[in-house]
């Protein structure tokens, strides 16, 4: 089953589509984060400005240092080291959509420990999006069945997989700081 999924989910990804998948934390909207086309288009979706910043996933710390030269050996104890999802801003993102990175030029990157989503970014060997499923303003949906219809009827491919599951979890967020001083920003 989650072999068909990445197999259709990678079609959806490789031609510019948005696709709506479960994360380890909630449900993303998610596209190629490297195609300004297609991050515009999940922009559109949420009725969300350009101006905010999306969250991005990798597989794993070689693939961020390939979006982030400058990733710390206590970054990386961190992030080896860390219970719960973890997003950290990053400053000077290179090889991203422009209109992933946000007006001061961070950017948002997790790993995440979802089976899926590590074998899904692995096989498609670039970042992806991962907003939340909801428009912009709107509370963010805990499980597939709180996902509006809008949404559900804006996105090109919808994953087949964890519909049951409920997930109130956000992940904690970071800040590198341009002195490299890590900053919590949410818990």
């Amino acid at each position: 089953m989650i072999t068909s999924e990445i197999n259709s989910a990678l079609k959806v990804l490789r031609s510019q589509q948005i696709l709506l998948y479960p994360t380890d934390t909630v449900w993303g909207i998610g596209c190629d984060a490297t195609d300004k086309e297609a991050v515009a288009k999940v922009f559109e979706i949420k009725k969300r400005s350009e101006s905010k910043s999306l969250i991005i996933l990798v597989d794993g710390i070689e693939m961020l240092k390939q979006y982030i030269p400058s990733v710390s050996k206590n970054l990386i104890e961190l992030l080896k080291t860390s219970k719960n999802p973890t997003t950290i801003i990053y400053n000077n993102p290179i090889g991203l959509a422009k209109n992933v990175v946000a007006e001061d030029n961070t950017v948002a990157i997790r790993i995440p420990e979802n089976e899926f989503c590590k074998q899904l970014i692995t096989a498609f060997g670039k970042p992806i999006v991962s907003t939340s499923a909801n428009v912009s303003g709107n509370q963010t949906p805990n499980c597939f069945k709180e996902i509006d219809t809008a949404i559900l009827d804006s996105v090109d491919y919808i994953v087949n997989l964890q519909r049951e599951k409920v997930n109130d979890k956000s992940s904690t967020i970071l800040k590198v700081a341009d002195n490299g001083e890590i900053i919590v920003l949410r818990k």
